[in-house]
């Protein structure tokens, strides 16, 4: 189901909580370099902006695959790269204006958020709720499109 992942930063306290839930989803070892999600220093004392994939409406790593490996999920709402059909030429990482697509060396593979396949974790680990996703009603979706 499609929700809305919404980010609060003056909530975020910084605690990593959030790069630790989603390495283990996704990188078992659990090593926040692979994370798809930091939170990064705003250059105020505790200030910090966790940074992850919007997910946006016209997004420049779509745009930049020449081979067509980042794809809607119509069901979760996230656009995810396949690792069949990515030839790792790194379009999309440059073209984020983000910072949102990055590579992970390990595996040889590009990633972004995929938003846990609709239940993004490290929503539900954050302690503050800087991070939250809500799901959408039925009838609101229908209303968007």
């Amino acid at each position: 189901m499609r929700g809305r992942y919404t980010v609060t930063p003056y909530l975020c306290t910084g605690c990593r909580t959030c790069e630790l839930a989603c390495s283990f989803t996704h990188a078992i070892d659990g090593k926040p370099g692979r994370s798809r999600i930091y939170p990064l220093a705003a250059g105020y004392k505790d200030l910090y902006v966790p940074v992850v994939c919007f997910q946006c409406e016209d997004p420049a790593c779509v745009k930049s695959c020449l081979v067509n490996a980042i794809t809607l999920n119509e069901e979760t709402g996230a656009y995810e790269i396949s690792p069949e059909k990515c030839v790792r030429c790194m379009a999309c990482v440059a073209a984020c204006p983000f910072g949102c697509s990055l590579f992970d060396k390990q595996h040889n593979l590009v990633v972004k958020c995929d938003l846990c396949g609709g239940d993004p974790v490290c929503a539900h680990f954050c302690p503050t709720k800087a991070l939250e996703f809500k799901l959408f009603e039925e009838e609101a979706l229908k209303e968007v499109g």
